[in-house]
């Protein structure tokens, strides 16, 4: 176990990583941080999940003269949900440096982009189409640019933006340290490496928790209206020990920690909207019993030491393979065994093949449960409990009104009242959840690279709208205490 202490890092962001709950670093942070802070160019050959956005964001963040309010760091990523989600660590990792990031990316209002970068972000994290586009209007200047992270580069050379990599890079200072990352290492990648690189180490780690023998995963297809019905049913049935449920935006784990309670289950949501003092004590609670379900965003729950996670409910299919990777690494640790559950619906069941790619394991699918299903739960968990303190053998206080019981009324009788009295009947108080959209579909992967490119950056951005909660310009992550 290697810990963050012994990497070289700074004082300020140290603290940060403590306040985030990250502890041991993992392979591809041990290997990549040091050589990082030596300035050394470097290829990453790492699948998702491997905790390689913190792995580049550390030492970027450490290299950054805070003072000087211009454009210092640039991180290329292929989406704009990978590029929110990157900027959001970032500005995490660097909340004890006061380092400002800022994402850009296509369908957000140019100028709205524009003020923003006026107001000198130390780093920008950005999809390839957006950052030429700024560069051409001469809105973001390169000449103090010391560091570049290509993140996800083969997904970028699928989505056809090799073109656009390679125009920012000849425009950026040769004087640089360029880092890349990439699961696969196709020709076009390395041309890029070879082209704009200088002697690159190469380091190669896979993804810890994609080899996991030990967590059952699932899909159940379901509809978005039915999917709270269905997630309190399994709740019911298979009675886990800890449980997170994943939501995948602020308002949707807000909405469903409401309704858990609502049903009487005892939960509790954490995202990046809540102050650190809250998002600590959520978590305290969580492991030590008080509650039964946390419910997290993705950006909230990674890092995070939670041992004893027995289930993980994906609510929303996530947008990503490495974030679903992330989820349900919360599970399934130290040996023990866990369950990873993920809802699709109808128009979603594409993102399936998706991630079993990734993680190069196929998911069962799982039939809905029904009322009678849960309620049979309910009474198995009671049955259990019952069987337990028959065999705990320390019933002799309770003897004498157990026989006083028995003469009044049959054995059967008896039992059936202390089943009924014990079982936590399915609640079907109604709920209101705001529905998610689904994601995008897939069924443009077909068409040429420029063709899927437009199309995919359409899609993504054609319903954006910011996320309430915190305060946001131009895509900056808010300076909400988290």
């Amino acid at each position: 176990m290697t810990l963050f202490e012994e990497l070289g890092i700074s004082p300020a962001t140290l603290k940060s990583l403590k306040n985030m709950g990250f502890e041991e670093a993992t392979p591809i942070q041990v290997e990549t941080i040091p050589m990082s802070l030596q300035n050394k160019d470097l290829i990453g050959q790492a699948q998702t999940g491997t905790g390689k956005t913190a792995a580049f964001g550390i030492p970027l963040i450490d290299k950054i003269e805070i003072e000087n309010r211009v454009i210092q760091g640039m991180i290329i990523a292929p989406t704009r949900e990978l590029a929110v989600q990157v900027s959001e660590e970032l500005y995490k990792i660097g909340a004890g440096k006061r380092v400002s990031v800022l994402a850009i990316y296509g369908g957000q209002d140019i100028n709205r982009q524009i003020r923003a970068l006026k107001k000198g972000p130390h780093i920008i994290v950005g999809t390839p189409g957006r950052l030429l586009d700024h560069i051409n209007r001469k809105t973001i200047r390169l000449d103090q640019v010391h560091t570049v992270i290509l993140d996800e580069a083969d997904e970028m050379l699928n989505m056809g933006f090799i073109e656009d990599i390679e125009s920012i890079l000849s425009q950026i200072p040769e004087e640089r340290q360029t880092l890349l990352f990439s699961a696969t290492m196709p020709t076009p990648i390395r041309k890029i490496a070879e082209r704009f690189m200088k002697n690159p180490e190469v380091i190669r780690v896979k993804a810890r928790e994609m080899t996991v023998p030990s967590i059952e995963q699932f899909y159940i297809e379901v509809q978005e209206k039915s999917k709270f019905d269905v997630l309190t049913r399994l709740l019911d049935i298979q009675s886990p020990e800890l449980a997170i449920v994943f939501g995948r935006t602020k308002r949707r784990v807000d909405e469903l920690a409401d309704a858990l309670n609502l049903r009487g289950y005892t939960a509790e949501g954490i995202h990046g909207d809540l102050s650190q003092a809250k998002r600590m004590s959520v978590l305290r609670k969580f492991k030590e019993g008080s509650i039964d379900v946390l419910v997290a965003t993705d950006v909230a729950a990674r890092g995070l030491d939670i041992s004893g996670v027995t289930h993980v409910y994906n609510f929303d299919i996530p947008q990503d393979p490495e974030s679903y990777v992330h989820r349900i690494g919360r599970t399934g640790r130290a040996g023990k065994h866990g369950m990873a559950l993920t809802f699709v619906t109808a128009r979603e069941k594409s993102y399936l093949s998706v991630v079993e790619r990734t993680t190069k394991k196929r998911m069962e699918r799982m039939q809905a449960p029904t009322l009678d299903e849960a309620l049979e739960g309910q009474q198995k968990a009671v049955l259990d409990k019952i069987v337990q303190t028959i065999e705990s053998n320390n019933l002799q206080f309770y003897r004498q009104a157990a026989e006083e019981l028995l003469r009044d009324h049959d054995s059967v009788t008896v039992v059936a009242s202390v089943l009924k009295m014990l079982t936590k009947e399915p609640d079907t108080t109604p709920v209101k959840l705001t529905e998610e959209k689904p994601l995008h579909s897939r069924r443009d992967n077909n068409k040429k690279p420029q063709e899927r490119r437009r199309s995919q950056e359409y899609n993504r951005n054609k319903n954006y709208k910011p996320r309430t909660g915190g305060k946001r310009t131009g895509g900056k992550p808010s300076r909400t205490p988290r």
